[in-house]
């Protein structure tokens, strides 16, 4: 089989990633961005978190897709620790002992 397509697709990918990159980055230099736009980009972690967790909530591949009681309760209590400490560590680490103490008393 010929490799040829195969790093086309990888080169294009990599030159594709680094003009998007490029275009945020390189090409406003040290220029202030505008309010507006620093305003949008301040929820960006906000976004990017609950986006790369409700997919392992709302389908676990290690469940076969059948959500269960740790995952949900420790969903919950990550959510309600860090709407009251505004602390992202705190959070994950009161999600990860809910979880993991939900699972070792059998739910």
């Amino acid at each position: 089989m010929d490799s040829y397509p195969i790093w086309l697709i990888i080169a294009a990918l990599a030159l594709g990633t680094f003009l998007i990159r490029f275009s945020f980055i390189g090409l406003t230099g040290n220029r202030p961005l505008p309010e507006g736009l620093l305003r949008y980009l301040r929820y960006t972690p906000v976004a990017v978190l609950p986006a790369l967790v409700a997919p392992m909530l709302a389908w676990p591949a290690a469940t076969d897709g059948v959500t269960d009681a740790p995952r949900l309760l420790a969903a919950l209590a990550t959510v309600l620790v860090g709407w009251r400490s505004k602390s992202l560590l705190f959070a994950i680490l009161a999600g990860l002992v809910v979880f993991y103490g939900a699972q070792a008393a059998g739910l």
